[in-house]
């Protein structure tokens, strides 16, 4: 995974909150009704959405940041340069455990990742309704690909 971070544009941080917001309004939650929308920028500045989709046994349920990795993933797209994620709730809702894990596969730790308050709407809303932290911060002493490429003792 090379260095692929550029500069992330307020005029992404819009798209990309607002992508999240829309994805939302898909979401499948009948047992939780808790939507969740997520949206990721790919290196080529292209915005893949996902929404969270539950099921009935509620383990083989995806969270909406899954989504929008598989769903680029499945297109080619691996790299990426920022993650945004919505919710209902008028706050910052950060990706779950897995997700986090999930994103470390594919983006480095450094990646911008925020947090669109349900009542974003404008570049305005930036300072007060987007909170803003890295996959690194959300993940501390992280396990990704790299750490299998380290020299290891075989029992």
């Amino acid at each position: 995974m090379g260095d692929t971070l550029d500069q992330v544009t307020e005029d992404q941080i819009v798209m990309l909150c607002a992508g999240a917001l829309k994805a939302r309004e898909y979401a499948y939650c009948p047992y939780s009704k808790f939507r969740v929308g997520a949206a990721l920028l790919t290196i080529a500045n292209e915005v893949i959405t996902g929404c969270n989709i539950e099921n009935a046994a509620f383990t083989p349920g995806t969270c909406a940041e899954r989504t929008a990795f598989a769903k680029a993933v499945s297109e080619g797209k691996k790299e990426f340069k920022a993650m945004a994620v919505a919710t209902d709730i008028d706050g910052p809702c950060s990706p779950c455990g897995v997700c986090r894990q999930f994103a470390c596969e594919f983006c480095q730790l450094k990646m911008p990742i925020y947090m669109a308050h349900s009542s974003f709407r404008t570049a305005e809303d930036l300072k007060t309704k987007v909170t803003i932290t890295t996959l690194g911060e959300l993940l501390p002493m992280s396990f990704g690909p790299e750490d299998l490429n380290r020299t290891f003792k075989s029992g």
